[in-house]
């Protein structure tokens, strides 16, 4: 069953063939996707305990970086504490895109939103992306990770291993949306290529506690040929933005260096 932030919660089985994925799937409040999660979780292990359920049923919910950094932060923090089974998986495009591109708690520094306009005296949001996955792994799940659709095997493979783990998942996948972040449609994937290549969002994952970096990056790209695509990193492209850029830059390799000791690497 997959729970979405826009939001759906489906069953991953096939005898609901009249739906549009053959699963059936709940539309909720974004808001609110992991608690409807971890009730219909509820649910299904009363079923099984009673013998009206045979099957193991997979619950996967889909939930936005608004609907999960920010408004539904206290019913995901909720539903990982109790040790519902279910994946969380958060598509992150940085914004409340569906609503008007305002600013998130996963907004980046300095990107331009409609709630965090760059002008001459505030370049863009002033404060730095929230760290949702050192948020979640603080709960002890046993499993946590970042993807992206540029890696997509990486990405298979993290969905394949939440689905198996016995209570909460989450992962975290960079999801470019052209409309907010103002590129053309046809780099999407390059865009979201960029972010690894960068460092700007390292790909790995905690499992039981462990960190592991899953794409190395020897050899980053500056981060500003990952901002140099975007609309709304435009305004920090000037001289007079120089000082910006390298706060952001900064900040982008001493992530790197943390994630990197956590998980016993070589920076």
């Amino acid at each position: 069953m997959v729970v979405n932030a826009t939001g759906c919660l489906e069953v991953a089985t096939t005898i609901y063939p009249y739906t549009a994925w053959r699963v059936p799937w709940i539309h909720v409040a974004f808001e609110n996707a992991a608690a409807v999660a971890s009730g219909v979780e509820a649910a299904f292990k009363v079923m099984a305990k009673r013998g009206d359920l045979k099957e193991k049923i997979d619950i996967v919910t889909f939930g936005g970086d608004g609907g999960t950094f920010d408004i539904g932060i206290q019913a995901l923090s909720g539903a990982l504490e109790r040790g519902h089974d279910f994946v969380y998986i958060c598509y992150d495009n940085e914004a409340y895109m569906n609503t008007g591109i305002q600013r998130s708690g996963s907004t980046p520094h300095g990107a331009a939103t409609t709630t965090s306009p760059a002008g001459t005296v505030i370049p863009g949001k002033p404060e730095w992306k929230k760290d949702i996955v050192g948020i979640a792994a603080a709960h002890g799940i046993e499993f946590v990770a970042t993807a992206s659709p540029a890696y997509w095997s990486d990405y298979m493979a993290k969905v394949r291993r939440a689905i198996e783990v016995d209570g909460p998942a989450f992962i975290h996948v960079i999801q470019p949306c052209l409309l907010g972040w103002r590129f053309n449609s046809n780099e999407t994937i390059k865009i979201a290529r960029l972010a690894v290549q960068t460092r700007f969002f390292p790909i790995y994952h905690i499992e039981k506690g462990q960190y592991k970096l899953d794409i190395k990056i020897p050899k980053p790209l500056p981060v500003e040929e990952y901002l140099k695509p975007q609309g709304r990193f435009r305004h920090l492209l000037t001289p007079e933005s120089k000082g910006e850029l390298e706060k952001i830059q900064t900040w982008v390799d001493a992530n790197w260096a943390r994630i990197c000791q956590l998980a016993g690497e070589k920076i």
